[in-house]
């Protein structure tokens, strides 16, 4: 069964964030997809997870659109469908939940700005739809400097 996990952002950033998320689903065995709204996010997600991933300082990841997307554990796009194979996709931008997409996977992860009036309201759309949709949704916030589980649905 699918699950969402919606993760408020009021301490670290988006990349910190995703960073980390990629670290626990390869650790899991999954296979990764990273949909970032645009190129431009695609790209800085890109270098930053060049310099945030593990002791080593790398996680393994490619861009959408190369001739080895498909061996790629956990793979950016910029917009654009799911490919096959991928049991956790991370959404950079709450508003592209789609429920029936998110029920394909074992786990979406939607990451979004605490401090941003839209993407809280954009995030509040998603958790009904995907609700709606009885998809299982849980709540994590950092606020006391830790994730913590804050409700489920």
């Amino acid at each position: 069964m699918a699950e969402a996990f919606f993760y408020h952002l009021t301490r670290s950033r988006p990349e910190a964030a995703i960073a980390m998320l990629i670290e626990k689903s390869l650790a899991r065995g999954w296979r990764v997809a990273v949909r970032a709204p645009d190129g431009a996010v695609a790209e800085a997600l890109d270098r930053a997870l060049w310099l945030q991933g593990g002791d080593d300082g790398f996680l393994p990841h490619g861009r959408a659109g190369g001739p080895h997307d498909a061996d790629q554990p956990a793979l950016i796009l910029a917009g654009g469908a799911l490919p096959e194979g991928r049991a956790c996709l991370i959404l950079a931008e709450v508003a592209g939940a789609d429920p029936a997409e998110v029920a394909g996977v074992a786990r979406a992860c939607l990451v979004f700005d605490g401090a941003d009036p839209a993407a809280l309201e954009a995030a509040r759309g998603a958790w009904r739809r995907l609700r709606a949709a009885g998809i299982e949704t849980q709540y994590w916030t950092e606020t006391s400097g830790r994730w913590e589980r804050q409700g489920a649905g």
